[in-house]
């Protein structure tokens, strides 16, 4: 496949490339640093607007998916570059890279553990998704909203804007979040310095942070999807599906991993057609 990668210059970016070039993948890689990898590159500043439409006016051809992969934590007072990057920038990339996309492609972001309970939010991320970047340090001032507060906002956005995008490309293409905790990055100290004892106690709880080639695993997985639209989850676990996922942790490869769990998210979902979807944002991926 012909994938696109914004950021992947480090974290879960560079370990996501790295194990996408070893399937056998063209990567188109944007970013604002140029990444080690042998990919092509096309420089990326998410915080200058016009600058996004140049990048995209850059990448040649079409593409059979797009991993977003590039964000920014929150720290010191960035609180409105938060919300720029993670979400505003976010969506004006994929929405002016969809023409390039073919059809069947995801659109694979990620998002984060901060970004639960969107559900309960819909009022204020709607009027973030109604701004332009150069609003963003007016509505933070505005609302007094500190750069933990930003970052979880523009998680919360992210999250609903692709669940928003669902009805407009049922049976074309997919719009998937993937959602870490903490990870072990560069930025991790960012996290634990923004969000204090929450992050301390569950890493405690957990044991360990999650690793970024981990999360790099399912980003791959859900690239690979050779189904077009969207499913939807309709029932819970079984025990022998459970035991498939643990089995898949284990696996020796990462197609091996890829079709262990296939077989179960194929099991516990349905496809979602375009005439039964009522618009309403829900658990549909």
């Amino acid at each position: 496949m012909r994938l696109a990668i914004i950021g992947g210059a480090s974290g879960i970016g560079a370990k996501t490339i790295s194990l996408l070039q070893s399937l056998d993948h063209e990567l188109v890689v944007f970013d604002l640093h140029e990444p080690t990898a042998d990919v092509t590159y096309i420089p990326l500043d998410l915080m200058n607007g016009e600058g996004i439409e140049t990048a995209i006016a850059k990448a040649e051809g079409t593409f059979d998916g797009l991993a977003f992969i590039a964000g920014i934590p929150p720290r010191d007072d960035n609180a409105a570059a938060c919300l720029t990057v993670n979400t505003i920038s976010t969506v004006q990339f994929i929405s002016g890279f969809m023409n390039k996309l073919n059809d069947g492609a995801a659109i694979v972001t990620v998002a984060s553990r901060a970004g639960l309970g969107w559900q309960d939010n819909m009022a204020m991320l709607n009027d973030i998704l109604s701004r332009g970047q150069d609003e963003m340090q007016a509505f933070c001032d505005a609302g007094n909203i500190d750069a933990a507060t930003a970052y979880r906002l523009s998680k919360q956005a992210v999250i609903y804007w692709h669940q928003m995008q669902v009805p407009d490309h049922i049976g074309k293409h997919r719009f998937v979040t993937v959602s870490p905790a903490a990870v072990s990055t560069g930025i991790l100290d960012d996290f634990i310095n923004a969000f204090g004892p929450g992050v301390a106690k569950n890493l405690e709880r957990v044991g360990r942070a999650g690793k970024p080639e981990e999360v790099a695993s399912v980003i791959a997985f859900l690239l690979s999807h050779s189904f077009r639209g969207h499913r939807r989850v309709v029932r819970g676990l079984s025990v022998q599906e459970r035991k498939r996922i643990r089995l898949a942790l284990w696996a020796d490869s990462v197609s091996e991993r890829m079709t262990l769990v296939d077989r179960v998210w194929r099991g516990i979902t349905q496809p979602v057609t375009r005439t039964e979807y009522t618009g309403k944002p829900e658990l549909v991926q």
